[in-house]
């Protein structure tokens, strides 16, 4: 057993936590307390630790800018900026914040006994609060706020006898989750954020309580997970960096990928330089990282090389015509070509609209290093980024924060439906000053109240009543009101009802326009249906319809 804590002790932590939440990953998953098929936790967590692990098998990666004297303050720091890069989720957003709060305990510490490990928890804990604009407890807040408390209220320099009791007390904590939060009481289920850190902290014991060399290697790549060795994502950007930096960077992207290309533009020691190399999905946030490392990247973009369906490319060389000097008395026209828009979005139609509209699309349930390559892939100053998921906007606040250091200014319109995202860059102008246009933009997303119709994954307890896997569900404002069994005269003909009832109860409470946003799944005749529907009892209603090809949502519905 260890007495103080080393880097090696990190480097086996972060695997057997990576281990340990993969053979958790469904349980986890399963801990969902609502219906509809989103925001599975435990799968986000693995993703999350993922990039963490990858983090530490990458020799001379960076960490945030901040040097760490010792090798365990390198090492932490390194850990906690691959799970910020990767997190996925607001479970991955807090989980990366507990780890960077650990980290910054142990910057400057020389050694890490039991006191030092109850001092970093405690921190951590703090640094979890803060990431969120309203903590409720019963979440995985709770539960970290009580394994900092049993950690410190043991008072003892035994590292593992600390480690220790800050899981025991999380277990308990965890299991008092049901009673801090009657939805989870209702589910008869625990946090599955909390969970997670329960895992994670059992993992911290075991790699406390042994220094065997194999422990140190971390778990087996999981190829359903992490396909790393299939080359096919192409990163690019434009990086202001001095040659030596660049010498390094050459040596770290040659180690994650292939068909590398790094070509300097300039004279002199800092020079701007072409950075292009070819990457498995889970070295995505890693290349982009290595750019940060070594300079300032800009112009950032992605593109999967199979499927190069949207093509943004042309997008990208548009911004780049504005190294020339604009005429006198264009400044705000200078100021509205400076401006950008990131949406996410799944489905062919949603992320055509989008791009119509002039905005880079990220795919669903991003990571924060895919959202900084979206912001890069702007090519703009100001940033606008519309999360359209309530589980992704801690994502988009934390690559809001991490922007900066790309010299972008980015601020979260706090969309939870695509539909809310189209009512947002309706009204966008550029002849407005950029904060008051995304003011603008945000009345507009909060005037637009949001409907959703999907399948039910599972049985819960809504406040419509009990729903079982293979219902229809039609939910407003995330909350289930409509529940139709899939038994009812067929699936068509249960779509259709939970469609018309979603409709009337959102126009009960009047509005004058809806969007429809058709499904990848829905039938043809969906459309024709709600149309004559809304023409016969809601006659005076404006009426628009897109296909938007979106996954696991038959229908969206936006009413203003």
């Amino acid at each position: 057993m260890l007495e103080t804590l080393d880097a090696a002790a990190v480097r086996r932590w972060c695997g057997a936590g990576l281990a340990a939440l993969r053979a958790h990953q469904h349980e986890i998953d399963e801990l969902n307390v609502y219906p509809v098929p989103d925001g599975d936790t435990g799968t986000n967590l693995v993703l999350t630790l993922t990039s963490a692990h990858e983090a530490l098998q990458e020799e001379g990666a960076g960490s945030d800018g901040e040097a760490a004297p010792t090798p365990l303050g390198q090492v932490m720091r390194r850990m906690a900026r691959g799970a910020l890069l990767g997190a996925r989720g607001n479970s991955g957003v807090i989980v990366s914040q507990i780890l960077r709060g650990m980290a910054d305990a142990f910057a400057t510490t020389v050694s890490v006994r039991g006191v030092e490990l109850a001092k970093a928890l405690r921190r951590a804990s703090e640094a979890a609060y803060s990431a969120v604009a309203r903590p409720v407890e019963g979440t995985v807040l709770s539960v970290a706020a009580a394994a900092a408390e049993g950690a410190g209220r043991l008072r003892s320099d035994d590292l593992v006898a600390v480690a220790r009791e800050a899981a025991r007390s999380a277990a308990e904590a965890l299991a008092r989750t049901p009673q801090q939060l009657p939805v989870l009481a209702r589910a008869g289920v625990v946090d599955a954020g909390g969970r997670g850190l329960v895992v994670l902290l059992d993992a911290l014991v075991e790699a406390l309580s042994t220094t065997t060399p194999e422990a140190d290697a971390g778990p087996a790549p999981e190829t359903d997970i992490s396909p790393a060795g299939d080359f096919g994502y192409e990163v690019q950007y434009l990086l202001d960096a001095e040659v030596d930096a660049v010498d390094v960077l050459r040596g770290t992207l040659d180690g994650l990928g292939d068909s590398l290309v790094v070509v300097g533009t300039g004279e002199g020691r800092r020079q701007t330089w072409n950075v292009h190399v070819h990457v498995g999905v889970h070295h995505i946030g890693a290349a982009v990282e290595a750019g940060v490392v070594a300079g300032r990247p800009y112009r950032i973009s992605v593109s999967r090389l199979e499927e190069r369906v949207h093509d943004h490319a042309a997008h990208a060389h548009a911004h780049a015509d504005r190294t020339a000097s604009p005429p006198e008395g264009a400044a705000a026209g200078r100021e509205a070509a400076d401006r950008g828009a990131v949406v996410v979005a799944a489905g062919d139609g949603l992320t055509s609209l989008f791009a119509d509209e002039g905005a880079v699309v990220v795919g669903r349930n991003p990571s924060i290093a895919e959202m900084l390559a979206a912001i890069g892939q702007t090519g703009a100053g100001r940033v606008v980024l519309l999360p359209n998921d309530a589980n992704t906007h801690a994502v988009a606040v934390s690559a809001a924060r991490e922007a900066v250091a790309m010299g972008v200014r980015v601020s979260v319109v706090p969309t939870r439906s695509p539909v809310q995202a189209l009512a947002a860059l309706a009204v966008r102008d550029s002849q407005r000053r950029f904060d008051d246009d995304v003011i603008a933009m945000a009345e507009a997303a909060g005037a637009c109240r949001y409907g959703e119709v999907t399948t039910a994954a599972r049985e819960a307890l809504t406040v419509a009543g009990r729903c079982h896997p293979g219902d229809l569900l039609g939910l407003v404002d995330g909350e289930v009101h409509v529940i139709v069994p899939a038994t009812a005269d067929g699936p068509e003909a249960a779509l259709t009802e939970v469609c018309r009832r979603l409709l009337d109860r959102m126009l009960g409470g009047g509005g004058e326009l809806v969007s429809l946003v058709l499904g990848a799944d829905a039938p043809a005749v969906l459309e024709e249906v709600l149309r004559g529907h809304l023409a016969q009892a809601w006659p005076f209603v404006e009426v628009q319809c897109y296909a938007g090809g979106q996954p696991r949502y038959h229908l969206l519905v936006g009413v203003e």
